[in-house]
């Protein structure tokens, strides 16, 4: 479920990853924002991590293809929003594993993503661990840019951002 991102006559493609915050959809936003504004597309990952249960093999394929198909719905929905703001389907990726390793796989598969967009929580437990180690640890692995969005902004003020 990806389309390559190796056109660079496509413009900017703007990387965010999927989760279940609330900052997300303010990251999505700007992301759409920004990627209609320069003439970019949007580009969603999400993350299905590993889950704990190893007890009977049938009854963990069974969990997986579960995430998988609820992986789907989700960047289907929110493929909706991207399409409607940026103009444009954004591309949609899924991968295995911890968040961090993926993005870092996928950002390496994919030399076209050029801007990797976060949003921040702004609540008194931090940015969020994926912020936290882009800004942190990651920073020096990851080979492009990335914009941290503060998950509080509203529409209106994301928007006059972009």
């Amino acid at each position: 479920m990806a389309e390559p991102a190796t056109s660079s006559s496509d413009g900017r493609i703007f990387l965010v990853v999927v989760d279940d915050t609330p900052e997300l959809r303010v990251a999505l936003r700007f992301a759409s924002r920004r990627a209609k504004s320069t003439g970019g597309r949007v580009a969603m990952l999400y993350v299905i991590e590993p889950a704990d249960f190893q007890h009977w093999a049938a009854v963990e394929n069974l969990m997986e293809q579960e995430r998988r198909q609820e992986a789907e719905e989700i960047l289907q929905k929110h493929s909706e929003m991207v399409q409607e703001w940026s103009g444009s389907m954004p591309m949609l990726y899924v991968r295995d594993g911890r968040p961090q390793d993926a993005l870092l796989a996928l950002l390496e598969e994919e030399p076209g993503i050029s801007i990797l967009v976060l949003g921040a929580d702004t609540g008194p437990k931090g940015p969020g661990p994926l912020v936290s180690a882009c800004a942190g640890k990651l920073a020096g692995k990851l080979r492009t840019p990335v914009t941290i969005v503060p998950g509080s902004l509203d529409d209106d003020e994301v928007d006059a951002l972009t």
